[in-house]
């Protein structure tokens, strides 16, 4: 079993790939780059978290 995902993460990733799905990337640490561009999120694990997801979602779209 894997870690479960809240609906603030994945509502959130879902609404950056949705409008800016292009910027992101298969690789994790660009991923995070984009996001402290992109959104001011205060909380590290939280960016972390939806630099992940956003990885993980590209990854399985290629």
């Amino acid at each position: 079993m894997g870690r479960i995902k809240t609906q603030l993460i994945k509502r959130t990733t879902e609404e950056l790939m949705e409008n800016q799905g292009a910027d992101f990337t298969t690789d994790f640490a660009e991923n995070k780059k984009i996001l402290n561009s992109k959104l001011n999120i205060s909380s590290k694990k939280i960016r972390n978290v939806i630099a992940g997801y956003a990885t993980r979602i590209k990854k399985r779209d290629r």
